[in-house]
């Protein structure tokens, strides 16, 4: 996977029957031309056109990184 992130989306949604918050997970692998975001990195992504099988979605910018000790 050259030039691609997996960018996990977590939401907290409202369950229907049960009236209780559920944890819901997204998977998005988005194109990343220069290789320069690691694990753990908080990134924005934006819709795009198919660009292989699996990525639609190109990385626009960094919003957080973790720090390292």
């Amino acid at each position: 996977m050259n030039k691609t992130v997996t960018v996990e989306v977590i939401r907290n949604a409202l369950d229907p029957v049960y009236k209780k918050y559920v944890r819901q997970r997204e998977r998005y692998k988005a194109h990343d031309e220069t290789n320069q975001y690691k694990v753990g990195d908080r990134v924005e992504i934006t819709e795009h056109r198919p660009i292989s099988r699996d990525k639609r979605w190109l990385v626009t910018k960094l919003v957080a990184r973790p720090v390292e000790e």
